[in-house]
């Protein structure tokens, strides 16, 4: 014990044990230094009334205490209220008693964090425009190609229409992904209203199980009491079909579409101010789960696991849920595969999809 009483008090990186009620059992001298603030203030207070990190810490530190493994996020902004947010990761790890957690602070140079996130931002922003550019002159010349191809094929032998239909297909195929680039390019803002999850989850599932998702099986499994969320019906309804092809494309054989209710998350803001996320949807499939080294990165753009993967399914479903104040996030492993959206509720008068 002394031993580890040494390490604790030498260790470089700022670290904090929480209860299980949340609350700071103990805090590094390291911590100290990086809040400015005293053990002596901080022990037995609340983490998240003393700390305001714009993450959904609660569900964070439920998923390491039920999965017994530690979890990394990153790119958050921390602050004490008393000081500029500091831009750090965070890393949650469970203690030997299972119900306390360790939590590490890693903070960012600053100016490396903020440089790096601009030229990421400015990368993948010339990337994508880049891409909606070459997607509107390639498209024309394409259809010329494949309505050439179909002429030729009238008067050639069986054998010969063979080439000329592959020479139809594969232009179509690359039209339907130029698509697929113009669409994310040109999300239009979500118009809102009053929308009941099960209602999209109903007609995505729907659509799925007379296309691509044929022979599949989907569970359902929902919370009949949910109230609204405040949402574009039509968008919503792109994020579950694009997150239950993701599944099916994955190799998943069974999916389970699953709603519950959580007042607990809340996704704080820069500010310290929290809005409640309170509707969860969990689309859940046994496939072989998402590489590790994807796993960080499987929602940006051009980021795909798959052979012939565009890396633009997610990225919108990304995109979207973050236009609707919401959030995503995924725990994968081989064989169970959750992805989980959490969404606000709809404010009191709001006007409803079938108003």
């Amino acid at each position: 014990m002394r031993d580890a009483g040494v390490i604790w008090a030498a260790l470089p990186v700022p670290a904090l044990v929480i209860t299980a009620q949340g609350q700071i059992l103990d805090i590094n001298p390291a911590a100290e230094v990086f809040l400015n603030m005293s053990a002596r203030s901080l022990t037995g207070q609340s983490l998240l009334e003393r700390l305001h990190i714009n993450a959904p810490m609660e569900d964070a530190m439920a998923r390491v205490r039920t999965n017994q493994s530690a979890l990394v996020i990153n790119d958050i902004e921390l602050t004490t209220g008393e000081r500029a947010p500091v831009h750090c990761s965070i890393q949650l790890a469970p203690m030997q008693d299972k119900t306390d957690l360790l939590l590490l602070l890693i903070p960012l140079e600053i100016a490396d964090k903020l440089g790096r996130a601009s030229a990421a931002k400015t990368a993948t922003k010339s990337a994508i425009g880049m891409a909606e550019m070459l997607a509107h002159e390639i498209k024309n010349p394409l259809a010329g190609i494949s309505g050439a191809a179909q002429l030729l094929a009238m008067n050639l032998s069986a054998e010969d229409r063979e080439l000329s239909d592959l020479i139809v297909e594969e232009t179509r195929r690359i039209v339907k992904l130029l698509e697929q680039v113009e669409q994310f390019g040109n999300l239009r803002p979500p118009e809102r209203r009053a929308v009941n999850i099960h209602d999209a989850l109903d007609r995505a599932r729907r659509s799925a199980v007379v296309g691509f998702a044929r022979g599949r099986v989907i569970h359902e499994s929902y919370d009949p009491s949910l109230p609204n969320t405040f949402a574009d019906m039509d968008q919503l309804m792109q994020v579950f079909l694009n997150l239950i092809k993701n599944a099916v494309e994955a190799g998943a054989q069974t999916i389970k579409l699953r709603t519950f209710y959580d007042l607990s998350l809340r996704l704080r803001r820069k500010d310290g101010s929290g809005s409640p996320l309170a509707l969860q949807i969990e689309v859940i499939d046994d496939g072989p789960g998402i590489a590790p080294e994807l796993a960080g990165h499987i929602f940006d753009p051009f980021v795909s696991g798959r052979e012939n993967g565009t890396g633009l399914g997610l990225a919108l479903v990304s995109k979207i849920i973050a236009d609707h104040d919401g959030w995503i996030a995924v725990d994968s492993v081989p064989g169970r595969t959750v992805f989980r959206v959490s969404l606000p509720l709809a404010p009191k008068n709001s006007v409803s999809t079938g108003d």
